[in-house]
């Protein structure tokens, strides 16, 4: 079977969800099941995925408190980093960070990377209102391009409360949209341009990025955004991103982002415990018969590009075709 790593996976200790979400009314609408290490570690053998890199999801650590927040954030990596030692074989993970207390972020930064090893860090649309490409979080840009870190993007509900008006999951429409003010803001901020070094995976294939590219090209070619003189046209820069198939696994989805971005750019996600278990067992069974792609893409979809992303999951991928 084709070596796989779910990219977008997550961890919800209790300890977290009853620190971020209120059981009537959970972060983005849906309540998922509860989280313990060995439902993970079932769903993956279920799914026929070798590694998970976790991840916490929305709302993040962040409620309000930076003291708070800064503990969560330590908590939730800790135990990141004991999946991770416990099975090697099967976790990787994404550290938090206390966003918007950039101090604070920058300090879990250092300790999550260089003390617990872990693999990158998750950041997400937008922190408490702030998105990422507000100048008040550049230090932690220009640490993450020091370090050449990879940072997956996970979207958060909208601070317009205007946007949760229409009685509907915030992960139908309002992520997917904040998502791409997110790529949007961090493209026409030049962060990008600025953190060339930083390799950045996007959730849900961006959201509606893949569908609105050709509006970002009209925009680039009038150059009405300022700054154009100091970053790559949007079409150039959505091909060095990844993005992954999280909730976005279908034919018609893959040929857009073949068409927008290249599908070596394209790795695979489950979105676990969110979806519903049998869809979630199912998304990678999508990808392994999809006619889209080539048996060299399928493999780098599930596996290959994530490998390249985070090599210390290449030699379980080795060890995994030599089975």
């Amino acid at each position: 079977m084709t070596f796989t790593v779910d990219i977008h996976h997550h961890i919800l200790p209790d300890f977290f969800w009853q620190a971020t979400n209120e059981s009537d009314h959970p972060a983005g609408g849906i309540a998922p099941p509860p989280w313990s290490r060995a439902s993970a570690l079932s769903f993956l053998d279920d799914a026929g995925i070798d590694v998970a890199v976790t991840s916490v999801s929305t709302p993040g650590v962040h409620t309000g408190d930076d003291v708070g927040a800064r503990k969560l954030a330590r908590q939730c990596n800790e135990l990141a980093a004991e999946l991770i030692r416990d099975r090697p074989d099967r976790f990787g993970g994404f550290a938090c960070l206390p966003l918007p207390d950039v101090d604070g972020a920058l300090a879990e930064l250092a300790f999550a990377l260089d003390d617990l090893g872990l693999d990158g860090v998750v950041l997400f649309s937008n922190a408490r209102g702030s998105y990422l490409g507000d100048p008040r979080f550049g230090p932690l840009f220009d640490e993450l391009q020091r370090r050449a870190a990879v940072v997956f993007v996970h979207p958060n509900p909208s601070p317009d409360p205007s946007a949760h008006a229409l009685g509907l999951p915030d992960s139908l429409v309002d992520f997917p949209a904040d998502t791409t003010r997110a790529i949007a803001q961090l493209h026409y901020s030049n962060t990008f341009a600025r953190t060339p070094d930083v390799k950045y995976v996007f959730s849900h294939a961006g959201g509606t990025l893949p569908y609105l590219a050709g509006r970002f090209g009209i925009v680039d070619e009038m150059q009405v955004i300022p700054g154009a003189e100091e970053r790559a046209t949007a079409a150039e820069t959505f091909r060095r991103l990844y993005w992954d198939t999280a909730l976005s696994w279908s034919d018609p989805v893959l040929r857009m982002l073949r068409d927008v971005v290249g599908i070596d750019r394209v790795v695979f996600g489950s979105d676990y415990p969110y979806l519903r278990r049998d869809l979630a067992v199912s998304c990678r069974g999508h990808i392994e018969a999809s006619a889209e792609l080539t048996d060299a893409e399928r493999s780098a979809v599930l596996g290959g590009t994530a490998s390249t992303l985070i090599p210390r999951l290449a030699a379980l991928g080795e060890r995994s075709d030599r089975r």
